[in-house]
């Protein structure tokens, strides 16, 4: 697929909770082209913060307008500096990269945590209602914004938070066992790795596909640097040009 690189104006900066934040950009050419589950590579333009460029998951985007949307939380001296930036500001998105996500099936149960939910919004957007349910995590009830993210795109939500405050208490685990019962065809699912391993796990038990989408600091985002590896079954795998989205069974926990 062919690698676009736009100069894409903020067309909105929405915070989503306290540490939280969407972010639409102008990016006409990556979003005719973006599938659920890659990823943008984004700089500043004329920033001396940083000559690396950082990986953000689609979470949207809008045929129409030429829009993708992203998803972030402030947890570093990049993402604080996103926070600052508005209308008036400009960033260098390159896209879309590595693969994403197998859509061939029936119905699907997505598993998310964090901003792990975010490409998985993109996914849920276009399976639709009938074919997506969404079980998604939380250490508390102020997390789980994203419920309101999701209605359009999917049947059922099941929450989960750590302290009880929304849904089932406990971690998705807590829930999954008894979903994966109910006639899912395939598991998709983005978070924490341990959150990941769990459900791998789970669906092997039940023989339900599983997908898997890494979460890895990505310097170069082009399978140069090999910053971004992680050991699979049978090779080790670079997660921004293999995947980010592996069959649960490639790789080694």
């Amino acid at each position: 697929m062919t690698k676009i690189l736009e100069e894409s104006p903020i067309l909105l900066q929405q915070p989503l909770d306290a540490h939280t934040h969407l972010l639409r950009l102008g990016a006409r050419q990556i979003a005719r082209e973006v599938q659920p589950g890659q990823f943008v590579h984004i700089k500043q333009i004329s920033s001396g913060n940083s000559l690396l460029r950082h990986p953000f998951g689609v979470a949207a985007t809008d045929l129409k307008n030429g829009t993708v949307d992203i998803i972030y939380r402030e947890i570093g001296a990049f993402t604080r500096t996103l926070t600052t930036l508005s209308s008036n500001d400009t960033l260098s998105v390159l896209g879309p990269l590595g693969h994403g996500f197998d859509v061939t099936c029936h119905r699907a149960l997505l598993v998310g945590g964090g901003t792990g939910l975010a490409p998985l919004l993109f996914l849920a957007s276009l399976l639709g209602p009938q074919k997506a349910d969404v079980l998604m995590g939380g250490r508390t009830k102020s997390e789980l914004f994203w419920q309101n993210l999701y209605r359009p795109f999917v049947a059922k939500i099941f929450v989960t938070t750590d302290d009880g405050s929304c849904g089932t208490r406990g971690t998705v685990m807590a829930a999954l066992p008894s979903l994966l019962t109910q006639g899912y065809d395939r598991v998709y699912t983005c978070g924490p790795s341990p959150m990941m391993q769990a459900v791998a796990g789970a669906c092997a038990a039940q023989k339900i596909p599983c997908q898997v989408s890494l979460e890895r600091y990505m310097a170069c985002g082009l399978g140069a640097c090999l910053s971004c590896t992680c050991k699979g079954r049978e090779k080790r795998l670079k997660v921004c040009t293999d995947g980010p989205v592996f069959w649960a069974q490639e790789v080694e926990w």
